[in-house]
């Protein structure tokens, strides 16, 4: 194929890609921050640079289906109160990538995941749990949503690994399964679309990494139905449990990298 050998891939190379296309499929509709495995491989598949550009399509595309499956089960309220913060992040994360190189990305990325992770297990072990997000409108709240917002939007742009940081946010606020799925599937959608101008002015994104996904895309619609028929077999609990180490593996992926 023209598109393997433009960039040098071996079928497995090929093979690991789709595997992690078809996981971001899964992850858009089942288990949010399971894509950091997908990071993961793109990383190690292609450069690392250059992976951020070949991914964040793939994940639109997974974004899109998400928001098609959950639409309905959105918390608007909350994604508003996220959006101003996500957008700095964003920025700073654009500033980040101008110098930054890629194991000063990995390192600052994995640390930011695993810090997330712990104070998402010692809250929710030393605070009652609420099941109505809008109990989050307190000005502690606040605080919260703003500084999960830029690490959110900061991470999202350095290195397409805002889900993990977003669904701790979203758990530690107190949704549940769908509630949780659909508003980060409108988050993600919105977000990284407004990622495009950026990946493509920085030259992450252009005609040779827009080919890659044309032929990845395709693995991340069985994904995507694989996730909406497991994500009903999966309790609260263990989708929770899934979530948090979902992020752990993630963040020690890119740290040991």
């Amino acid at each position: 194929m023209n598109i393997i050998s433009s960039w040098h891939l071996t079928g497995w190379e090929f093979a690991a890609l789709a595997f992690a296309a078809l996981l971001v499929g899964f992850s858009k509709t089942a288990v949010s921050g399971a894509n950091t495995v997908s990071l993961a491989i793109f990383a190690a598949v292609l450069p690392a640079r250059a992976s951020t550009g070949v991914l964040l399509p793939v994940l639109i595309a997974g974004d899109v289906l998400a928001v098609l499956t959950y639409r309905r089960h959105a918390h608007w309220p909350t994604l508003w109160r996220l959006f101003p913060a996500v957008a700095a992040g964003v920025v700073v994360g654009t500033l980040f990538l101008v110098w930054a190189d890629d194991a000063v990305v990995r390192t600052s990325i994995g640390a930011i995941l695993l810090l997330m992770a712990g104070v998402t297990v010692w809250r929710r072990r030393t605070a009652e749990r609420t099941d109505d997000p809008d109990a989050v409108v307190t000005r502690a709240g606040r605080v919260k949503a703003r500084s999960y917002g830029v690490l959110g939007g900061f991470t999202t742009m350095v290195a397409n690994a805002g889900g993990p940081v977003m669904s701790l946010y979203l758990l530690s606020a107190g949704f549940r399964k769908l509630g949780f799925l659909g508003t980060s599937a409108f988050f993600f959608l919105i977000v990284n679309v407004s990622k495009v101008p950026f990946s493509a002015g920085l030259g992450l994104i252009d005609g040779r990494s827009l080919l890659l996904d044309a032929a990845l895309v395709l693995f991340v619609v069985p994904g995507a139905l694989l996730g909406k028929w497991a994500v009903h077999r999966i309790d609260q609990r263990l989708f929770e449990q899934l979530v948090i180490a979902a992020t752990v593996v993630g963040g020690l992926q890119l740290l040991l990298r």
